[in-house]
Protein backbone atom coordinates (compact mmCIF):
# COMPACT_ATOMS: atom_id res chain seq x y z
CA UNK A 1 0.00 0.00 0.00
CA UNK A 2 1.15 3.52 -0.83
CA UNK A 3 -0.02 6.41 1.35
CA UNK A 4 -0.24 9.53 -0.77
CA UNK A 5 0.02 13.01 0.71
CA UNK A 6 -2.61 15.18 -0.97
CA UNK A 7 -2.81 18.98 -0.98
CA UNK A 8 -5.66 19.92 1.35
CA UNK A 9 -5.73 23.70 1.13
CA UNK A 10 -4.06 26.32 3.27
CA UNK A 11 -3.46 25.86 6.97
CA UNK A 12 -2.13 27.91 9.87
CA UNK A 13 1.63 28.51 9.68
CA UNK A 14 2.07 26.98 13.15
CA UNK A 15 -0.31 24.02 12.72
CA UNK A 16 0.80 21.07 14.81
CA UNK A 17 0.38 18.26 12.28
CA UNK A 18 2.07 17.26 9.07
CA UNK A 19 2.32 20.17 6.65
CA UNK A 20 4.55 21.84 4.12
CA UNK A 21 5.70 25.40 4.73
CA UNK A 22 4.84 27.61 7.64
CA UNK A 23 7.12 27.91 10.65
CA UNK A 24 8.70 24.93 12.42
CA UNK A 25 7.63 23.78 15.85
CA UNK A 26 10.81 23.26 17.86
CA UNK A 27 11.99 22.64 21.44
CA UNK A 28 13.33 25.41 23.65
CA UNK A 29 16.88 26.43 22.87
CA UNK A 30 16.68 25.48 19.19
CA UNK A 31 19.06 27.37 16.90
CA UNK A 32 17.79 27.94 13.38
CA UNK A 33 20.12 25.99 11.06
CA UNK A 34 22.53 27.82 8.77
CA UNK A 35 24.16 26.53 5.61
CA UNK A 36 27.70 25.20 6.01
CA UNK A 37 28.67 26.71 2.65
CA UNK A 38 27.20 30.24 2.68
CA UNK A 39 26.43 30.69 6.41
CA UNK A 40 22.92 31.91 5.55
CA UNK A 41 19.78 30.70 7.35
CA UNK A 42 18.09 27.74 5.71
CA UNK A 43 14.52 27.62 4.48
CA UNK A 44 12.03 25.55 6.48
CA UNK A 45 10.35 23.08 4.13
CA UNK A 46 8.07 20.74 6.04
CA UNK A 47 7.29 18.85 9.20
CA UNK A 48 5.95 15.30 9.41
CA UNK A 49 4.19 13.91 12.46
CA UNK A 50 5.88 10.55 13.01
CA UNK A 51 2.76 9.18 14.68
CA UNK A 52 1.09 9.33 11.26
CA UNK A 53 3.32 6.41 10.26
CA UNK A 54 3.29 4.51 13.55
CA UNK A 55 0.75 5.39 16.22
CA UNK A 56 3.18 4.18 18.87
CA UNK A 57 5.73 6.76 17.72
CA UNK A 58 5.77 10.43 18.56
CA UNK A 59 7.60 13.58 17.61
CA UNK A 60 8.16 15.50 14.41
CA UNK A 61 10.55 15.17 11.51
CA UNK A 62 11.49 18.74 10.56
CA UNK A 63 13.27 19.54 7.28
CA UNK A 64 15.31 22.61 6.27
CA UNK A 65 17.22 23.43 3.07
CA UNK A 66 19.42 26.30 1.92
CA UNK A 67 17.81 28.56 -0.68
CA UNK A 68 20.20 31.50 -0.50
CA UNK A 69 21.67 33.07 -3.64
CA UNK A 70 23.51 32.10 -5.75
CA UNK A 71 22.27 28.57 -5.10
CA UNK A 72 25.55 26.67 -5.17
CA UNK A 73 25.47 25.08 -1.72
CA UNK A 74 25.02 21.37 -2.57
CA UNK A 75 21.65 21.44 -0.84
CA UNK A 76 20.65 18.20 -2.60
CA UNK A 77 23.22 16.16 -0.68
CA UNK A 78 22.44 14.49 2.65
CA UNK A 79 25.85 15.23 4.17
CA UNK A 80 27.27 18.33 2.42
CA UNK A 81 25.77 20.81 4.90
CA UNK A 82 23.28 22.49 2.56
CA UNK A 83 20.26 21.03 4.34
CA UNK A 84 19.33 19.75 7.80
CA UNK A 85 16.71 17.43 9.21
CA UNK A 86 15.78 16.97 12.85
CA UNK A 87 13.64 14.65 14.95
CA UNK A 88 11.97 16.62 17.73
CA UNK A 89 10.30 14.71 20.57
CA UNK A 90 6.67 15.54 21.18
CA UNK A 91 5.98 17.85 24.06
CA UNK A 92 6.63 21.54 24.54
CA UNK A 93 7.23 22.53 20.92
CA UNK A 94 6.68 26.11 19.79
CA UNK A 95 7.54 28.38 16.85
CA UNK A 96 11.02 29.92 17.17
CA UNK A 97 12.16 33.40 16.27
CA UNK A 98 12.43 33.43 12.48
CA UNK A 99 15.60 34.89 10.94
CA UNK A 100 15.25 37.74 8.49
CA UNK A 101 15.41 37.01 4.79
CA UNK A 102 13.15 36.40 1.82
CA UNK A 103 13.98 32.71 1.47
CA UNK A 104 13.70 31.54 5.09
CA UNK A 105 10.02 30.57 4.89
CA UNK A 106 8.22 28.88 2.02
CA UNK A 107 5.77 30.99 0.05
CA UNK A 108 2.78 28.90 1.15
CA UNK A 109 1.65 26.71 4.04
CA UNK A 110 -0.23 23.63 2.87
CA UNK A 111 -2.31 21.14 4.82
CA UNK A 112 -1.95 17.46 3.98
CA UNK A 113 -4.61 14.77 3.64
CA UNK A 114 -3.60 11.11 3.48
CA UNK A 115 -5.05 8.82 0.81
CA UNK A 116 -4.13 5.12 1.08
CA UNK A 117 -3.80 3.53 -2.36
CA UNK A 118 -4.21 -0.20 -1.83
CA UNK A 119 -2.82 -2.77 -4.26
CA UNK A 120 -0.59 -0.11 -5.78
CA UNK A 121 2.49 -0.96 -7.78
CA UNK A 122 4.63 1.68 -6.10
CA UNK A 123 4.40 5.43 -5.70
CA UNK A 124 4.40 6.43 -9.37
CA UNK A 125 1.55 4.08 -10.25
CA UNK A 126 -0.39 5.16 -7.16
CA UNK A 127 -0.23 8.86 -7.96
CA UNK A 128 -1.23 8.32 -11.58
CA UNK A 129 -4.16 6.16 -10.48
CA UNK A 130 -5.19 8.76 -7.90
CA UNK A 131 -5.23 11.44 -10.60
CA UNK A 132 -7.47 9.30 -12.79
CA UNK A 133 -9.85 8.41 -9.96
CA UNK A 134 -10.05 11.87 -8.39
CA UNK A 135 -9.97 14.04 -11.51
CA UNK A 136 -7.56 16.38 -9.74
CA UNK A 137 -4.18 17.59 -11.02
CA UNK A 138 -1.14 15.39 -10.47
CA UNK A 139 0.56 18.34 -8.76
CA UNK A 140 -1.95 18.02 -5.91
CA UNK A 141 0.02 14.94 -4.84
CA UNK A 142 2.52 16.45 -2.39
CA UNK A 143 4.39 13.18 -1.85
CA UNK A 144 4.10 9.94 0.06
CA UNK A 145 4.30 8.93 3.70
CA UNK A 146 6.38 5.88 4.56
CA UNK A 147 6.56 2.88 2.29
CA UNK A 148 9.46 2.74 -0.16
CA UNK A 149 11.11 5.77 -1.77
CA UNK A 150 10.58 6.17 -5.50
CA UNK A 151 14.09 7.20 -6.50
CA UNK A 152 14.45 9.39 -9.57
CA UNK A 153 18.09 8.38 -9.97
CA UNK A 154 19.50 5.63 -7.73
CA UNK A 155 19.19 4.49 -4.14
CA UNK A 156 20.84 7.09 -1.90
CA UNK A 157 19.53 5.92 1.47
CA UNK A 158 21.69 7.75 4.03
CA UNK A 159 23.45 6.04 6.90
CA UNK A 160 23.09 7.26 10.45
CA UNK A 161 26.12 9.29 11.57
CA UNK A 162 25.81 7.79 15.05
CA UNK A 163 25.39 4.05 14.42
CA UNK A 164 26.38 3.81 10.71
CA UNK A 165 23.24 1.80 9.86
CA UNK A 166 20.87 2.69 7.00
CA UNK A 167 18.18 5.15 8.03
CA UNK A 168 14.44 4.49 7.77
CA UNK A 169 12.44 6.23 5.05
CA UNK A 170 9.82 8.67 6.34
CA UNK A 171 8.61 10.91 3.55
CA UNK A 172 8.94 11.77 -0.13
CA UNK A 173 8.12 15.36 -1.06
CA UNK A 174 7.14 16.74 -4.44
CA UNK A 175 7.89 20.37 -5.25
CA UNK A 176 4.31 21.44 -4.51
CA UNK A 177 0.87 21.94 -6.00
CA UNK A 178 1.71 25.36 -7.50
CA UNK A 179 4.97 25.97 -9.36
CA UNK A 180 4.87 29.62 -8.26
CA UNK A 181 5.13 28.64 -4.58
CA UNK A 182 6.76 25.21 -4.77
CA UNK A 183 10.09 24.01 -3.44
CA UNK A 184 13.24 24.09 -5.52
CA UNK A 185 14.26 20.50 -6.12
CA UNK A 186 15.92 21.38 -9.40
CA UNK A 187 12.70 21.48 -11.43
CA UNK A 188 10.64 18.30 -11.31
CA UNK A 189 12.69 16.76 -8.51
CA UNK A 190 11.70 15.05 -5.28
CA UNK A 191 12.95 15.37 -1.71
CA UNK A 192 13.47 12.38 0.60
CA UNK A 193 13.39 12.47 4.41
CA UNK A 194 14.85 9.75 6.65
CA UNK A 195 15.36 9.09 10.34
CA UNK A 196 17.20 6.65 12.60
CA UNK A 197 14.73 5.77 15.32
CA UNK A 198 17.23 4.40 17.89
CA UNK A 199 19.59 7.38 17.53
CA UNK A 200 16.97 10.13 16.93
CA UNK A 201 18.95 11.42 13.95
CA UNK A 202 17.53 12.47 10.59
CA UNK A 203 18.67 13.27 7.05
CA UNK A 204 17.32 14.80 3.86
CA UNK A 205 18.32 14.84 0.20
CA UNK A 206 16.74 15.48 -3.16
CA UNK A 207 17.05 14.07 -6.64
CA UNK A 208 16.07 15.37 -10.05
Amino acid sequence: MTVLMIYNGDTAPDASGTRTGGVPLVPAGFDWPVCDECDGPMQFLAQVRLGDIDAADDGLLSIFMCQNDPGLCDEWDATAGGNRAFVFPSGALAPPAVPSGDTVLAAETSAVAYVPMRDSDGYDEARERWRGESGRPLRDVLGQLGGLPAWLQFDQTPTCPACALPMSFVVQLEEGHDHHTGFNFGGGGCGYGFRCRPCSTAAFLWQQ
